[in-house]
């Protein structure tokens, strides 16, 4: 019997919705539909247990084919698949199964959550772009609101920013005291109180450091000032937090001729950690998935931010994403320590989805 999480059906659930509606539906950066937009899907490809299946579209059939197998079911019961199985999911918590969704997947020849894929491909489809008439297999990563919030960028010791205290200097009973205060935020106010001020120095991941700077070269520093204003304010949005760090110029920019350097620069950031690059590997550019997300929203619906569609994707990014803070001593950040006659605190970096 298979079991799994709202977050894994959710990926069977992305399957037969696909092959149910026949098409990808575009999404703008408020989940909502782009009108007059549409990709025809041709097939989906999955692989199980080291056998490749397609899922083919032709009418109103799905023809599944691998290896010698060959079998024609309609497009109708993948649509009332995805109905049965969208209430399974909404009703339940935990780890859970569906018989009845499980005979009809093993009728299709899908024995697994999920498929065997890269880093960040969840589902491979094969369109038809109408504008260029060319027909790309892409792979797509799920995400779903129809369990808890994804994260975008998991937290790690990679991704902290390390911060040296300057002009100040304190006693280990002084230090020991800031850092029993129980929030990063009240750490932070405190050393400000006494005068000290946080510069930052460096990541301590410097495979992390030169992936953003392979990006753009004022990655780090610009990351580093939006995870400070994170844990010194009330705001958390990547879009709240870029605005406000627009107004404050912190690198200087010449912004008399109204050149959005804040944003532009976090939507790549935000682009690459979202197709294939993460923190603790030599990033190249190459993706991994290379025709975007689809997201699965909670009426069902599911929406298709395609790299063809280059600005949506990233507004949809910039402006569906937030700041969180992650287990400080999983991860060890926030509190002050000493290297030599120097202070310094770390602070964690992770993203996830808003709700």
């Amino acid at each position: 019997m298979l079991t799994g999480n709202k977050g894994e059906w959710s990926e069977i659930y992305a399957l037969f919705k696909v092959l149910g509606d026949k098409e990808l539906q575009p999404g703008d950066k408020d989940l909502n539909k782009i009108k007059d937009l549409v990709y025809p899907v041709l097939k989906v490809l999955r692989c199980e247990s080291g056998h490749n299946f397609e899922y083919g579209i032709e009418d109103d059939f799905v023809i599944v084919s691998g290896d010698e197998e060959v079998l024609r079911i309609s497009v109708d019961d993948f649509k009332s698949n995805a109905q049965v199985l969208l209430r399974q999911i909404k009703s339940s918590n935990g780890t859970f199964s569906i018989p009845e969704i499980e005979e009809f997947m093993k009728t299709i020849n899908c024995l697994s959550l999920k498929a065997s894929s890269s880093v960040k491909t969840d589902i491979t489809i094969v369109i038809h772009d109408q504008r260029t008439g060319l027909q790309p297999t892409l792979g797509f990563s799920i995400k779903s609101q129809l369990g808890g919030a994804s994260t975008l960028l998991n937290a790690g010791k990679t991704t902290n920013f390390i911060f040296k205290i300057s002009d100040l200097t304190l006693s280990k009973e002084q230090i020991d005291e800031i850092n029993a205060k129980p929030k990063i935020k009240e750490r932070i106010d405190e050393i400000t109180t006494l005068k000290g001020k946080l510069v930052f120095s460096k990541v301590e991941s410097s495979i992390f450091e030169n992936n953003m700077v392979l990006i753009d070269s004022s990655l780090p520093e610009l990351i580093a000032e939006c995870t400070y204003l994170y844990y010194t304010s009330s705001k958390s949005t990547i879009s709240d937090i870029i605005s406000e760090i627009a107004e404050i110029n912190p690198l200087s920019y010449n912004t008399e001729t109204g050149h959005p350097f804040y944003s532009y620069k976090m939507k790549h950031f935000l682009t690459d950690i979202a197709l294939g690059m993460m923190p603790s590997k030599v990033w190249t550019g190459q993706l991994d998935a290379t025709g975007g997300y689809l997201v699965i929203k909670e009426d069902g619906d599911v929406l298709c931010y395609h790299i063809y569609n280059r600005n949506e994707f990233e507004d949809y990014l910039l402006n569906n994403t937030k700041f969180e803070t992650a287990s400080t001593s999983r991860h060890e950040f926030g509190t002050i320590y000493k290297e030599g006659d120097d202070l310094f605190i770390n602070l964690n970096l992770q993203i996830r989805f808003i709700k």
